[in-house]
């Protein structure tokens, strides 16, 4: 096995031959201490070779400052990271490794990535001082971290994490307007912005897709979605990285024709006569502020998303009878947990199924009260 240890002027070092550089290596510390004693050198060095047959052996442990890889690690991540992500999805993975991740790391500095295990991501978790949401997230980002970690062979296995209950997260009600509702608000727009918002109404999709919606995605009666506004930059993926095919809705096809009719000359499908953007495409921005006026001329108070793909799809399953798994397919979620949420009707729509229950159940009693009657005759 590759190493040996040696003395010099009072202190110990590990002689190693790093095969990646072709060339020998004095290692001084261990867990950024001076080596002085004998069997410390040892301890370095069967380490080293343990790691080598392990497969996750990599020379910069043991030379950078503090004898621990994960700091470094974390800041080739972000920097390697950035092309992969979507620039919203980027810029919150580097705030979370950026503020809460590193420091924490940087406090425990002889921690390698081998130690990260349940016990060490439990008390990170509790040494985060937020809200339960951004604690999940935050540990989110810090499993795809380690997911990498393991891609890489810096880890033999991929710890546990805390499960998603120890989180304490609570799930808020859906906030929803009935179509009625719905429907006087986008009244209370301007007739030229219009089009973008019953688009949003109709299709459930998210506003950025919307909003990067171009003129080549539609095609004899079918939009493509596959761009997104992300970070206020035009990317060519969504959010999620799938493509959605989506036939257009009967109702929304006179505000296409309202949009046409604007003669703006953009490779986009939706365009703000007053934006400045290139293309004149529309901002999130700029969707929510005319969303915002709109609902205080209706008396309303939700916010767009809320107002349009979630009110959208609780009216599918609340005020139209669609199931979930109907509405599933509208939708094009992956998975049918995302639309579950919707499914948690009103408290009218819940008593309207109630009493046509208790009617079934009056109307079999009076059928049975008949069959026994006609049996004592």
């Amino acid at each position: 096995m590759t190493g040996s240890i040696s003395a010099y002027k009072g202190s110990w070092y590990v002689q190693w031959y790093d095969k990646r550089i072709q060339r020998g290596v004095k290692i001084y510390r261990y867990k950024g201490e001076k080596i002085y004693h004998e069997k410390t050198a040892q301890k370095l060095l069967a380490v080293m070779q343990s790691d080598v047959e392990n497969n996750t052996f990599y020379l910069e442990k043991y030379t950078q400052k503090g004898f621990s890889e994960v700091v470094p690690f974390l800041e080739k991540w972000v920097v390697n990271s950035k092309q992969s992500l979507t620039p919203s999805t980027y810029k919150g993975y580097k705030g979370y490794v950026n503020n809460y991740i590193k420091p924490y790391f940087i406090k425990y500095n002889q921690l390698t990535l081998q130690d990260i295990q349940l016990d060490i991501l439990e008390d990170f978790k509790n040494s985060l001082d937020l809200a339960p949401k951004t604690k999940w997230n935050i540990m989110n980002c810090f499993h795809v971290i380690m997911d990498k970690a393991k891609r890489s062979r810096r880890i033999n296995h991929m710890p546990s994490f805390p499960k998603k209950k120890d989180y304490q997260l609570i799930q808020k009600p859906i906030h929803w307007l009935p179509e009625v509702r719905q429907l006087h608000v986008l009244e209370q727009i301007p007739k030229h912005h219009q089009p973008i918002f019953y688009f949003l109404k109709y299709h459930l999709r998210r506003p950025a897709e919307a909003c990067a919606l171009q003129k080549e995605d539609y095609s004899e009666g079918v939009f493509t979605i596959s761009r997104s506004i992300s970070n206020r930059k035009l990317v060519n993926k969504t959010k999620t990285g799938a493509i959605h095919t989506i036939p257009c809705h009967p109702d929304f096809e006179p505000f296409l024709k309202v949009e046409r009719s604007k003669g703006i000359l953009s490779s986009f499908v939706f365009c703000n006569p007053t934006a400045r953007k290139t293309g004149q495409r529309y901002t999130n921005k700029a969707l929510n502020l005319i969303w915002h006026k709109a609902c205080i001329k209706a008396g309303e108070d939700i916010d767009l998303y809320s107002g349009l793909k979630h009110s959208s799809c609780s009216q599918y399953i609340n005020e139209k009878g669609l199931s979930e798994s109907e509405l599933q397919i509208i939708t094009d979620h992956a998975n049918i947990q995302s639309v579950r949420h919707y499914a948690k009707t009103e408290v009218k729509r819940k008593k309207e199924l109630m009493m046509k229950n208790v009617f079934n159940l009056k109307r079999q009693r009076k059928v049975n009260d008949g069959k026994n009657t006609e049996l004592k005759i």
